[in-house]
């Protein structure tokens, strides 16, 4: 099977990322420090990205990651009492590791986009994770510009009765989804136009993250009316493999209209998508450009589908 050991390094790593995201999640309140861009990064941010990093470096040592977190902010004097807490945490793991080795793995994370490379968010929903709600672990293998491997870990996401859901898809061979505990995989399907149940909107929590007004206007357009779920991080991604969900819209906020998404945010959970039946596009109906950069140079906006109704939503956006 092609891309099957990168499949099951994935797979390994992001499940080892899990563990130490929920100890830290469920441990007392989790440590956040400020980055120069405000957003909240934790020691789960760190130590996820040095787990995930390690595996992929001595697995495939010539592979570029393009990933989120850097350790400028974890090299200052006062981030000490951060690192010396992430490292124990990695630890746990890792028994042998450092604070060197730990900076180095997540420095390894700070690649550029090449013809073959690993994309990584260690911590989607930085702020689903810090409030106890949805967060993913999001992992992607991307060559020649076309997602080959997606791994998405969801420790707190449950359809059914399992809480902790593991999404992994590989171009060509459909995504199934298997309990992070461990588990049979079941095969992902988006829903059915004539699902009503399940034919509604997901969205982030989020206000600033998109355009809610113009998107609920979408929605309204191709005639869906059950109210929207609303969660953090790629799992929304995960709601529309796995048939929770027929659309998922993120639109410019009309405060920065010329936003562009960040790789990472997305290529896990694009394939996942895709591999279960549905289909993804900017908001013109153009495929997201892995190729080219950390950002998507020229896609505004992201739309997920059951694939049905793509065409109709685009009509709508163009309207």
């Amino acid at each position: 099977m092609p891309y099957e050991q990168e499949k099951q390094t994935a797979i390994a790593a992001v499940i080892q990322a899990a563990q130490l995201c929920e100890r830290v999640r469920q441990g007392l309140v989790p440590q956040a420090i400020e980055k120069n861009d405000k957003s909240p990064v934790t020691i789960a941010d760190y130590g996820a990205q040095a787990i995930i990093c390690k595996a992929l470096s001595a697995a495939f040592p010539d592979d570029p990651v393009v990933g989120e977190e850097d350790t400028t902010d974890l090299r200052q004097p006062n981030a000490a009492p951060v690192l010396a807490a992430v490292t124990e945490q990695v630890q746990q793991l890792v028994p042998s590791a450092t604070d060197a080795n730990i900076l180095s793995w997540i420095d390894h994370g700070n690649g550029t986009v090449a013809p073959r490379y690993w994309t990584l968010d260690p911590i989607d929903g930085t702020k689903g994770f810090l409030r106890g709600d949805q967060y993913a672990i999001a992992l992607a293998l991307v060559v020649d510009g076309d997602i080959k491997v997606g791994v998405l870990g969801c420790p707190f996401l449950s359809f059914g009765d399992e809480t902790g859901l593991l999404f992994v898809a590989v171009r060509g061979e459909g995504a199934t989804m298997v309990p992070l505990a461990g588990g049979d995989p079941q095969p992902l399907r988006v829903t059915e136009e004539g699902d009503r149940d399940r034919f509604r909107l997901v969205e982030s929590v989020e206000s600033g993250h998109g355009d809610l007004n113009q998107q609920g206007q979408v929605a309204q357009a191709i005639g869906i009316t059950t109210p929207s779920l609303r969660m953090d991080s790629q799992a929304k991604y995960a709601a529309v493999a796995a048939g929770q969900a027929a659309l998922y819209l993120r639109l410019p906020s009309p405060k920065t209209p010329d936003y562009r998404e960040k790789i990472w945010d997305h290529a896990a959970g694009v394939l996942v998508v895709e591999e279960a039946g549905g289909k993804v596009t900017d908001m013109h109906g153009k495929p997201l450009d892995f190729a080219s950069a950390a950002r998507f140079p020229n896609n505004p906006g992201v739309v997920a589908s059951n694939g049905t109704i793509h065409d109709a939503v685009l009509k709508a956006l163009a309207e």
